[in-house]
């Protein structure tokens, strides 16, 4: 196998062109004709193929770099012998872009069919947007439509200035030099002399169309095709290449609602895969899922509108927008709470015996950096609450509960942009000290914003926590699919009888919120009424 430079093929009028996007990497098996890197112009984006299959050794461009026709690309172990006497790989195919022909002004009295220009190389490439619609009035030159290849895309100008009587093509057609595009009524036309020397051809080019029984003056443009222009798209075209277009297409992905990474924003292929990964967590809605009414009988609840009042007028305000996290949490806490029927147990636990053991357990480990706190022994406490009453530990699916048999624990992470829920997994098979180093690692991804949906899944039953705050009790809200939710405040000394005397005690308010459809009220009470117990005398775990 030999070492050669894969080079930029002919570009045509395109110079210094910046690249944007790099899509190979070292060791990347790469096929003839793969796109190798994105480049763009203030005109087009463009991918740059391969020459010749084989693994990529060395990158000679980055991000940013200015290349033109001969700069190599990278350096390639060629899958064959020939490789060392390569043929020159053909350019992608994007029209160039001379200036365009002065447009006249004279008034057509008729319809004119608007029909696609000499395009360059392109041929049977599929329109990807429709930039005008029945009714819209447009200027000469103006975008009507854009299509795109497996390596570029461009958008159709309009020969004429007037009204959109009809489209003559749709999302998902092929079309080529001659295609008619539009019907426009009132159309300003193209300059006689262009008439007379284009007419006859680019009619004959064309498919029939449906006006062949009206006087319809079909005129061709006057100027050549100008491409895509992607810093400063004319239509809603999503700033993209034309693969990452094609595979979100394929995925069924607006790719108008995802953020892009890139240079200039630039959607990559990671974030529409990381868009998608979002959408199947439930982090990310789309536009269309947030117009649907909610599963589960959460919609139809006409309500009154909510009010809307100019707070301004009253005195000073400041506008703040909403975190992204609360943006997520909010929509699902809404729809749980309308969905779901609470109920909230009040209840007690003596934790006396167990602060003093937390507290010796921290004395002995001291030195190896691992702190426990009261939330790592209320993790297990649940996990063995939960075996005993297992519908606590399921999900309603349908008219079916699903009992789980794993035991993910997830707890209420404070962050500065908002309440975030890490899962502890597999709790019932860890102890204390390696629960407390876990949730000590995920509450510093979640305040540093690195928690990922893997992090956050799976949960089968939620602690929310206040104990370092204050308060006395309060209604959690619960965590769907979960069906339960232990709310915890922070403990306090109170006198409590033993028989003979009040004896001061420390004492953990619990609330326990808990979904009716598949609990019932007693079940509820046993089961916060055994979770005393264990935090009473932790012995019971073993039990």
């Amino acid at each position: 196998m030999a070492l050669m430079e894969v080079k930029v093929p002919d570009i045509g009028d395109f110079e210094a062109v910046e690249v944007i996007e790099v899509l190979v990497k070292p060791g990347d098996a790469i096929k003839a004709e793969q796109s190798l890197v994105t480049v763009e112009s203030d005109k087009a984006s463009m991918e740059i193929p391969s020459s010749h299959a084989g693994v990529v050794k060395e990158l000679k461009v980055k991000l940013g770099d200015k290349v033109s026709e001969g700069t190599v690309v990278l350096v390639i172990e060629a899958a064959d012998a020939a490789a060392s006497t390569p043929a020159p790989a053909p350019a992608p195919a994007v029209a160039s872009v001379p200036p365009a022909a002065p447009m006249a002004a004279s008034v057509a009295a008729g319809p004119v069919e608007v029909v696609v220009p000499d395009i360059g190389d392109f041929d049977a490439v599929e329109v990807i947007e429709l930039l005008v619609k029945p009714g819209d009035a447009v200027k000469a030159e103006q975008s009507l439509i854009t299509v795109e290849s497996d390596k570029a895309s461009m958008e159709i100008p309009s020969s004429h200035a007037g009204t959109v009587e009809r489209l003559l093509v749709k999302l998902g057609d092929k079309v080529s030099k001659g295609t008619p595009v539009v019907v426009l009524q009132g159309a300003g036309g193209a300059p006689a002399a262009a008439k007379a020397a284009d007419v006859a051809p680019a009619a004959a080019a064309a498919p029939a169309s449906p006006l062949a029984s009206q006087p319809v003056e079909r005129t061709a443009p006057t100027a050549a095709l100008p491409a895509h222009e992607p810093t400063a798209p004319q239509g809603h075209l999503p700033h993209a290449s034309p693969s990452v277009r094609r595979f979100a297409r394929e995925l069924g992905v607006p790719l108008a609602e995802v953020r892009g990474s890139g240079l200039k924003g630039r959607i990559t292929l990671e974030d529409v895969q990381g868009f998608v990964k979002g959408v199947m967590s439930g982090e990310t809605r789309t536009a269309q899922a947030a117009k649907a009414p909610a599963a589960g009988g959460g919609a139809g609840l006409d309500l009154l509108p909510w009010p809307k009042v100019d707070f301004a007028k009253f005195g000073a305000v400041e506008r703040k927008d909403l975190s992204r996290i609360k943006k997520i949490s909010g929509a699902n806490l809404h729809r749980n709470w309308v969905v779901i029927p609470h109920v909230t147990n009040h209840d007690d636990a003596d934790i006396t015996e167990l602060e003093a053991f937390r507290v010796q357990l921290n004395k002995e480990n001291e030195k190896s950096g691992v702190k426990v706190t009261m939330l790592a022994f209320l993790i297990k406490a649940c996990v063995a609450a939960l075996k005993k009453f297992p519908e606590f530990n399921a999900s309603l699916d349908g008219e079916q509960i699903v009992l789980k048999q794993y035991f993910h624990i997830g707890f209420a992470a404070d962050t500065p942009n908002g309440l975030v829920v890490p899962v502890i997994k597999d709790a019932d098979k860890k102890g204390v000290l390696q629960i407390s180093q876990e949730m000590s690692e995920l509450a510093k991804k979640a305040r540093d914003g690195k928690l990922g949906p893997a992090d956050m899944n799976g949960g089968c039953f939620s602690i929310s926590s206040l104990g370092g705050i204050g308060g006395r009790y309060f209604t959690p809200i619960i965590n769907a699919p979960e069906v339960s939710i232990l709310g915890v405040c922070k403990s306090s000394t109170e006198p409590r009888w033993d028989g003979k005397a009040f004896q001061p005690r420390l004492i953990l308010p619990l609330s326990l919120s808990w979904d009716h459809r598949v609990i019932d009220g007693a079940a509820a009470a046993r089961f916060n009424a055994y979770l005393g117990q264990i935090l009473a005398d932790f012995r019971r775990v073993l039990l």
